[in-house]
């Protein structure tokens, strides 16, 4: 599937540009949409940039951007994440998909279809459980919910209409570039920026951390993988392992070698969401894909840091 054009909607954003990146890695051409105010890198080395407000975007436009690249995968990365209202988010994360499977659907030559769903749109378990592909879909925020809705509908296409169509449900990404909406982001932000105080809500719930560049290579794996192995499923993208997030704002203060007191208080932005546990089985991306994490949370972190100007890459 990689041996055509690849179509990466929100290809400047978090996720987005790392993806964009393990697909030119391996010599495919790549087309990334970007918002038209976005400040994207230079096309180079068989990437190229299509403009295009995607939440406003009909299926007469989506139908011309998959003409016009002849994509033989295309990439879901868009959305509105923490932070936004809920109508930008039902725009972005349910209505888009709404249009999208619909193009994509009447295409004569309909291309693979990825999209990035989020281990937020399932329910909450207890401590020590991992939450599996089947694993009931009880949402608890705004974002949650609408990213479901924008799931179920490529699996409804799926099993109703043949769509190509396979949902990864994404764990908490961490890594270089990691924005300050996230835990990790904000940190290494802090700590660059060379703040000596940060107050944050309460540091008690545990979370499954991958590394972007992870993601992204399970995304690739997705495309590579034959249709009658992954057309119509789920898979669960994450590291497997449940980090307090007290230990991971720890490491950050740890390795970036400046100080940095934390008060946690309740009267602090709230997180995304209060679930106290969040931990992914990945087996069937293991079994599927051929797809496991390969870079150390450890190793994540410092990436993270030395891309945010926090510290050298050897952590001093």
């Amino acid at each position: 599937m990689t041996g055509g054009p690849v179509l990466v909607l929100g290809g400047s954003g978090y996720l987005g540009r790392h993806i964009c990146t393990a697909f030119t890695s391996v010599g495919a051409t790549v087309v990334r949409v970007s918002r038209p105010a976005s400040q994207d890198g230079p096309d180079a080395g068989g990437l190229s940039t299509v403009r295009l407000d995607l939440a406003a975007a009909d299926t007469a436009e989506l139908a011309r951007l998959c003409a016009d690249t002849g994509a033989r995968v295309l990439v879901n990365a868009s959305g509105a994440v923490w932070g936004g209202t809920e109508e930008e988010m039902a725009a972005l994360n349910a209505d888009l998909v709404d249009r999208l499977t619909d193009t994509v659907a009447g295409l004569p030559s309909p291309p693979r279809l990825i999209q990035l769903g989020s281990a937020y749109e399932y329910g909450p378990a207890r401590h020590g459980q991992a939450i599996d592909e089947n694993w009931p879909l009880d949402p608890a925020t705004a974002y949650g919910r609408t990213k479901l809705r924008g799931s179920q509908t490529v699996l409804r296409a799926a099993a109703e209409r043949g769509l190509d169509g396979v949902v990864l449900r994404v764990s908490v990404a961490c890594g270089p570039g990691a924005p300050r909406a996230g835990l990790t982001g904000l940190v290494a932000a802090e700590l660059a920026a060379g703040k000596e105080e940060l107050r944050l809500a309460p540091l008690r719930a545990y979370r499954d951390l991958v590394d972007v560049r992870d993601v992204a290579q399970a995304v690739l794996a997705t495309a590579r993988a034959p249709a009658r192995t992954v057309a119509g499923q789920v898979v669960n993208i994450g590291r497997g392992a449940a980090v307090p997030v007290r230990r991971l704002v720890d490491l950050l203060i740890g390795y970036s070698g400046r100080p940095l007191r934390v008060v946690e208080e309740r009267t602090a932005a709230e997180s995304r969401s209060d679930l106290p546990w969040l931990l992914l089985d990945v087996s069937r991306a293991r079994r599927l894909l051929g797809w496991t994490p390969r870079r150390s949370l450890e190793d994540s972190l410092r990436d993270l840091l030395a891309d945010a100007g926090g510290q050298g890459r050897d952590g001093r």
